[in-house]
């Protein structure tokens, strides 16, 4: 039986030991930098963000927002904080993200959730010290994917500066034939209407795409129609290959500054400062 390229399980021999080490790296960072947990930016008991501050005075702060992957259903904020050790040394605020999950809703409820995560942060971050005009954003796998609803705006800015886009997914159609079917069954009209390769970007963000080099076909494949596409849309975007890393340990790099992935993070919010 052919094995399934988007079952990361079966192409990351130490998938586990991952997951494991980023749980406890994050539950240090939770100890370490300064925190405000579980702000709401919803009414529903999922809709909350975690903010991570960088040390110092808090005013005028560049802002970055992560959101976290797991094909739209698992992981969660909490899961992900280790990522603040890379954006609050970079000088910004970490905003972590939490989202409702599949199958108990449908992507049509976790799209709205981040972009409502984001239009939280454009009107109450000033009231943490943070510059709403100063916001990046970035995402790993599905969250990559979610990340690209948040400057698809064609009409009006998005005001989202820069976009960091890492083993992100950008044709949903492939994944109705994968392990996925069973677990949360994308629908046709998912695919139509959440396809980030089907929609127009704001020519304003910069994206950056990245890819580890130890990924599957479909995921470089995917990373390269997404930056042509971007391309041919006359938006800004760079992409690389990240070296000798797969789907768990290239995000787990965005918690370290010094990885190649962690860099690309932290210039990302660097670049951006006006």
């Amino acid at each position: 039986m052919q094995s399934d390229p988007f079952r990361i399980r079966d192409h990351v021999a130490d998938f586990d030991k991952i997951v494991q080490d980023i749980v406890h790296r994050s539950e240090a960072v939770r100890a370490t930098i300064p925190m405000t947990a579980d702000v709401a930016y919803g009414p529903d008991q999922t809709e909350t963000v975690d903010l991570f501050f960088p040390s110092g005075k808090r005013s005028g702060l560049p802002v970055h927002m992560f959101i976290h992957g797991g094909y739209w259903r698992m992981f969660s904020k909490r899961d992900y904080s280790y990522v603040a050790t890379t954006i609050t040394q970079a000088g910004a605020i970490a905003v972590i993200v939490d989202y409702a999950l599949m199958p108990k809703v449908r992507m049509a409820t976790i799209v709205d959730q981040v972009r409502r995560a984001k239009q939280w942060v454009l009107a109450h971050i000033a009231d943490h010290g943070g510059n709403p005009a100063e916001l990046t954003v970035s995402g790993h796998s599905a969250g990559a994917h979610l990340s690209t609803f948040l400057f698809n705006s064609e009409n009006t800015p998005s005001n989202v500066r820069a976009a960091l886009l890492l083993g992100g997914l950008y044709d949903l159609k492939p994944l109705q034939n994968s392990f996925l079917a069973n677990e949360i069954g994308i629908t046709d009209e998912e695919v139509a209407m959440f396809t980030p390769l089907a929609h127009r970007h704001d020519p304003q963000s910069k994206a950056t795409v990245l890819v580890g080099a130890n990924e599957t076909p479909p995921f470089h494949q995917q990373a390269d129609r997404f930056k042509e596409n971007l391309l041919q849309q006359g938006s800004p975007v760079t992409s690389l290959v990240l070296t000798n890393r797969n789907h768990m340990d290239s995000v787990r790099d965005l918690g370290v500054p010094g990885s190649q992935a962690g860099d690309c993070l932290t210039n990302l919010i660097a670049n951006d400062r006006r």
